[in-house]
């Protein structure tokens, strides 16, 4: 039977005063717009907090220790802030609450986890919550980086070329009347129109940027950017199992909290930002309320794959969510990492063979009137 989250007692703190010895509570993070309390600091915070508490602390002199570690004076105001809360009585996931760095799954786990005196096991889930997330997300920029910078070099040369080396070329043969071939007459027309067009061009790529991401929380723009993602080979189901990977995780951290399963799904469905397991979880959650299974209740929804609907049948037989949702978790972050690595080993091939293409036909297209001409001359 699901409880009410609202309804849950603030839990009261036992001083323990103790000594601890501590290294940098937060490391130093380079970020841009803003004091945002960035995820690599939440990992850094919350295993420092639990290695605090399992050493006997209290939840205020731990957080007044952290106080000391910090670099930045937003971080300083932040948890000096949360520690004036605790002074006043208030509860830990009251205080977090009113920082709006710290999400809703943040804000019930810690609540369930002052509630239910598991405070300490929720920071270390929380910890490795974090930096699961972090490795995916290090994972990604790995795979991605390399043909991002192969990408962006040859882009420069191609523009480089159209914008000076062509019209060079141009004025060779324009003076020496030089019949062109159609490749380069090709070219020298695609050079023409780049030399008139390319800062409209510059304003209509930064206006997609801009359009992007004032759309990119909203309903519409969600439903069509996942329709389009799915449909693109390995990248779609990358994505799926990234966002999977992250929903199996959270229940993970939920069901250790001894979060009832309705209102994990509810928790989850405002953590994990992806259009289609939102839908999915949205209607898993109508059938739980109407006496469903979750293994029944996930069946007809294809965000969800064949494993993943094994292990949950078993997990309800078995009575072993968490350990079942752990082990998809582990089993999903593997594949992910698996798979990110060969997308990056197909797409840098790809990616050099295309602008190789097209460097090459550019310097065709100039040097065949070349030889004509250095022929003519001879």
């Amino acid at each position: 039977m699901a409880f009410q989250l609202d309804n849950i007692p603030k839990k009261q703190l036992q001083k323990q005063p103790k000594k601890v010895d501590t290294n940098s509570l937060l490391k130093k993070e380079i970020h841009l717009f803003g004091s945002s309390f960035s995820n690599k600091k939440k990992e850094a915070f919350y295993i420092e907090l639990n290695v605090l508490l399992e050493a006997g602390l209290t939840l205020k002199d731990a957080l007044s220790l952290a106080i000391e570690e910090q670099k930045k004076e937003p971080d300083k105001k932040r948890i000096t802030s949360i520690v004036n809360d605790l002074i006043e009585g208030k509860s830990f996931a009251e205080s977090i609450k009113k920082h709006k760095e710290f999400s809703l799954y943040e804000y019930y786990s810690i609540k369930i986890g002052e509630e239910t005196g598991t405070i300490q096991q929720i920071t270390k889930e929380l910890g490795d919550f974090f930096k699961r997330k972090n490795e995916q997300r290090r994972v990604i920029v790995s795979a991605l980086s390399y043909p991002a910078v192969v990408l962006l070099t040859a882009l420069i040369a191609v523009f480089f070329m159209l914008k000076f080396v062509v019209p060079m070329f141009a004025d060779i043969f324009k003076q020496n009347k030089v019949e062109l071939p159609w490749i380069t007459k090709v070219i020298l027309s695609a050079s023409q129109m780049f030399q008139q067009y390319y800062l409209i061009g510059l304003f209509v790529i930064v206006s997609i940027f801009l359009f992007i991401r004032l759309s990119r929380k909203k309903t519409w723009y969600k439903k069509a950017t996942s329709r389009i993602v799915a449909r693109i080979p390995f990248v779609g189901e990358f994505i799926r199992k990234v966002r999977i990977a992250q929903f199996t995780q959270a229940l993970t951290l939920l069901t250790s909290a001894k979060v009832p399963l309705l209102n994990g799904i509810k928790l989850t469905i405002k953590m994990v930002d992806y259009y289609p397991l939102q839908i999915a979880l949205s209607a898993v959650e109508k059938d739980i309320l109407v006496g469903k299974s979750l293994h029944e209740s996930i069946q007809s929804h294809k965000v969800f794959d064949s494993k993943m609907k094994s292990l949950v049948k078993v997990a309800e037989q078995t009575n072993q969510n968490e350990t079942i949702f752990q082990r998809l978790t582990d089993q999903y972050n593997q594949e992910i990492e698996y798979q990110s690595k060969m997308i990056s080993a197909t797409i840098e091939p790809l990616i050099i063979l295309f602008l190789g293409g097209i460097v090459a036909l550019i310097l065709i297209a100039m040097y065949m009137p070349m030889f004509k001409l250095s022929t003519v001359i001879g």
